[in-house]
């Protein structure tokens, strides 16, 4: 009998903590179909995120889109195109059937308060990835009072990266606690953790009040102190990895924009102001594929728009250099003056001629899927794949054209040629021809630059004229005629842009470049590289 008495009891006490835990649910949703204004609205929002009821991320975000509705008996439904669905019940009825009111418009505040709230319910979410989100939301902007939710989520947490930012989110909160302890374990973790994020808080601890004394007592003060060391020593070390990797990054683009010059500049001699327009030729024909593959492919296909694109931009480039070579390039060798006029004249027209097809205004090419995004290295370093496909893509670039040049029929003719030009006319070499392929492959190398330029920004007509002047200087820098000089030059000036730019700012930095050259060339004419062959020689 007694038995049996302990189980109804055990009944009861079940059946009223379900009730209970219904009823904080229900009351938060009346909470919220009640709010009047902003004030009673972030109110009930937090009240629905302290609930734990997974059915309040339906209900939250549907507030955030604005498809959130209340009826005229005080119920909430959530607006899907002409369907209104019942929170509570889940039935679904046509909006015309109902009289609806909005709720108070849905403002920054709000925000503010809705997105803590949605991401302490997806921390009930079996799937890793919406609690590392919800996790992630949590360190941002702790809400306070989050102690006990967080506690509980760690209990259970068992994915290192998730408990590691709930940990990161505790530590936040319990920053405001009145245990000293537990607010130096707090402090001790956000100084290992090297995130810049939290130096606000902790600087906040440091403060006097109006009578300059110190807010907080010695320990605090002292723990602060140390976390505030270690985050600035962490932030260093990531500035310097930022800057090494931008700077490698800007330098692979300087390389690709003038390793085609290296060509015809270097080992043929001529000054093709022309040059630029070769990357811009290239990036349009990566934006003229991408709309191929727009318009008559299968949406699954467009990805490898880029793959296609890479021996477009080649032969389209290169057809324009030989073009160009064969028509006025070859009665003006031995003449620089005129060289540089008359491929300054063949820009502008091909700039208007792309203005005439394509319109003035910048065109988009998108990134394909997988070179969207970016790898987070660290809070505020974050490393985007494009940028690490570029640098991938430049190393295999000058890899075939060393082997082009060292390895091949034509690289061993157009060496002789830069060496002994009227030599090796005496030994049978074709040098007309050789100087057409040479220009070419300039010209078609740069195409392939302009694929990788339109990766990282708009495309537009004057997309060259950007980087002729830079592609210049990294050639005369690196030694003329010399592809080692051309990559080293290239990435020495990126390095040292990026690392002057934090400095003293991007104007002055590339004055300062520019300055360091001139030193450079009166010092060394011949750049790091010596000068060898037909350039060297006139």
């Amino acid at each position: 009998m007694m038995m049996q008495r302990f189980s109804y009891f055990l009944l009861f006490i079940m059946l009223f903590t379900s009730k209970i835990y219904a009823t904080d649910f229900e009351l938060a949703l009346t909470d919220l179909a009640q709010a009047k204004d902003r004030s009673a609205l972030i109110n009930a929002i937090q009240q629905l995120g302290s609930t734990g009821d997974e059915r309040g991320i339906a209900v939250l975000e549907a507030l955030e889109n604005n498809n959130l509705r209340v009826t005229d008996t005080q119920q909430l439904v959530i607006l899907s195109e002409a369907l209104a669905r019942f929170v509570l019940t889940d039935e679904t009825v046509e909006i015309s059937t109902l009289t609806l009111r909005q709720l108070p418009q849905v403002n920054n505040a709000v925000r503010r308060a809705l997105r803590p709230a949605v991401a302490k319910l997806q921390l009930n979410s079996p799937h890793i990835h919406t609690r590392l989100a919800a996790a992630e939301e949590l360190r941002k902007r702790p809400p306070d009072g989050a102690a006990e939710l967080l506690n509980m989520a760690l209990a259970k947490e068992e994915n290192a990266k998730v408990k590691k930012l709930l940990m990161l989110a505790l530590a936040q909160v319990e920053l405001n606690s009145g245990n000293e302890t537990q607010r130096l374990a707090a402090i001790a973790l956000l100084g290992e953790q090297g995130n810049i994020d939290f130096t606000v808080q902790l600087k906040e601890l440091l403060k006097q009040n109006d009578s300059g004394d110190f807010i907080e007592s010695t320990a605090v003060r002292t723990a602060a102190q140390k976390a505030l060391a270690q985050i600035e020593a962490k932030e260093d070390q990531i500035a310097l990895f930022r800057n090494l990797f931008y700077g490698i990054s800007l330098g692979s683009i300087l390389l690709l924009a003038a390793l085609g010059l290296a060509i015809t500049f270097g080992l043929m001699g001529v000054i093709n102001m022309a040059h630029g327009e070769m990357l811009m030729l290239g990036a349009y024909s990566t934006y003229v594929v991408q709309n191929i593959f727009k318009d008559y492919l299968p949406a699954s296909l467009f990805d490898g728009y880029l793959i296609v694109a890479l021996p477009v931009a080649f032969i389209v480039s290169a057809s324009v250099g030989i073009l160009l070579e064969r028509t006025v390039i070859r009665h003006l060798y031995g003449r620089p003056l005129e060289t540089l006029l008359a491929t300054w004249g063949i820009s502008l027209i091909l700039i208007q001629t792309v203005r005439v097809f394509f319109g003035a205004q910048n065109v988009q090419v998108a990134n394909p899927s997988w070179l969207s995004g970016g790898w987070e290295v660290a809070s505020n370093f974050v490393i985007p794949y494009n940028r690490i496909a570029i640098i991938l893509f430049v190393i295999m670039v000058v890899v075939m054209v060393w082997l082009i040049l060292q390895r091949t029929v034509l690289g061993l003719q157009v060496r002789a040629v830069t060496q002994n030009r009227n030599m090796a006319a005496c030994m049978g070499i074709p040098t007309r021809r050789v100087d057409m392929w040479t220009f070419g492959l300039g010209s078609g190398v740069a195409g392939l630059g302009g694929v990788a330029l339109s990766q990282i920004g708009n495309v537009g007509p004057e997309l060259g004229q950007g980087y002729i002047v830079d592609s210049f200087m990294v050639v005369v820098l690196g030694g003329v005629g010399k592809i080692a000089g051309t990559v080293t030059g290239a990435l020495g000036l990126g390095v040292v842009t990026k690392f002057l730019e934090p400095e003293v700012g991007a104007v002055l930095a590339k004055i300062m470049v520019l300055i360091l050259i001139i030193l450079f060339i009166q010092k060394r004419p011949q750049g790091i590289f010596a000068l060898k062959g037909r350039f060297a020689e006139s």
